[in-house]
């Protein structure tokens, strides 16, 4: 396939069939800029202000995701779209090239806490991840309406994957979108409150413009989690299809088939007293009760001191915990959450 280089104006997202494009965001240095792969595919049935978009890459360590996203991109045939479906499958190329958490080598921010209110107003070259803000609320959500994150935890976290849903005013709403998550095949499915005004996620800005939204957390470490990638593709596509974007049918996968998902909300979260060592004592997923020790942070300049206990202040299940074990003092290393009704 040929990828054609044009400036976000340049996209076409109206025009039927596919194109693959490099979006061209400029930086400071002209014989360097910053290119964001992009394809998007039209179908007869597009409607104006609808269709599907999916990021992957948003962090730049997080890599589920963009094999996915790459992969459909192959599998997806054109004739089979019968709205829109746009695939980003690295939206921060620089962080990605990098594999970096943050945009390390140009501006040193980390674009999913950026998408606040004023930022990307008005971006100016010294700023690439600005301008990434700015490319998407102006180019990209006038012809979305359902926006997939797809996210991995890195090196901050391990975590138990799961999709995620944001809860809404309208009920029904609420139950589409938690249909949505399911599809992805997760063991858990996290609840989400409502949109915060100052939040700087992504699908929190999309939420506060009026999209649907799916999260994802679907592996850890910098590594390629094999469910991960069969997770997030499953999601995609299902999402797309019960939307009516794409024709086809589709199958429940993972844990989804097995109607062993845990539907859950996030409830307590314990840091670390000192800078020190985390050491896990159950693992991500596994059911808790309110007190149990989850884990310890050992102080090695004071070898002969106990260990302090990270205790769970919930019954619950272990969401996450600290992937590395070198953590600093305050630093979140257990996350827990709560089972709620379906």
């Amino acid at each position: 396939m040929t990828r054609e280089a044009v400036v976000p104006g340049g996209l076409d997202f109206q025009t039927l069939g596919r194109r693959d494009y490099w979006v061209v965001l400029a930086t400071q240095s002209a014989s360097t800029p910053h290119l964001i792969p992009l394809t998007v595919i039209v179908g007869p049935d597009v409607q104006d202000g609808q269709g599907l978009v999916v990021f992957g890459g948003v962090h730049g360590n997080e890599y589920e995701g963009p094999i996915a996203i790459k992969s459909l991109g192959h599998e997806i045939r054109t004739e089979d779209v019968r709205g829109r479906i746009i695939l980003i499958p690295v939206l921060n190329p620089g962080a990605f090239n990098f594999g970096t958490r943050e945009s390390t080598a140009s501006d040193g921010l980390n674009l999913n806490r950026v998408f606040v209110e004023s930022v990307g107003v008005t971006p100016t070259l010294s700023s690439i991840t600005l301008q990434i803000v700015a490319f998407v609320r102006e180019t990209i959500w006038p012809h979305a309406d359902l926006v997939i994150d797809l996210h991995s935890c890195g090196k901050v976290f391990r975590c138990a994957q799961y999709a995620s849903f944001t809860l809404h005013d309208d009920s029904d709403r609420t139950a589409e979108r938690r249909e949505l998550a399911r599809w992805f095949g997760t063991p858990l499915i996290v609840c989400r409150p409502s949109s915060n005004s100052a939040s700087g996620l992504l699908i929190d800005d999309a939420e506060r413009h009026g999209k649907t939204t799916i999260g994802s957390e679907l592996g850890w470490g910098e590594s390629v989690n094999v469910d991960g990638v069969r997770y997030a593709r499953h999601g995609v596509l299902a999402a797309a299809i019960h939307q009516g974007q794409l024709h086809g049918k589709i199958n429940p996968i993972g844990h989804h088939a097995s109607n062993t998902q845990q539907l859950a909300a996030e409830t307590f979260s314990a840091a670390a007293p000192y800078r020190g060592h985390y050491e896990p004592v159950v693992e991500c997923g596994e059911r808790v009760t309110k007190g149990q020790t989850a884990g310890y942070v050992h102080d090695f300049a004071r070898i002969d001191t106990a260990p302090h206990p990270i205790v769970a202040g919930v019954e619950g299940i272990v969401l996450s915990q600290a992937w590395d074990p070198r953590v600093d003092q305050n630093q979140p290393v257990l996350r827990v959450i709560q089972e709620i009704a379906h």
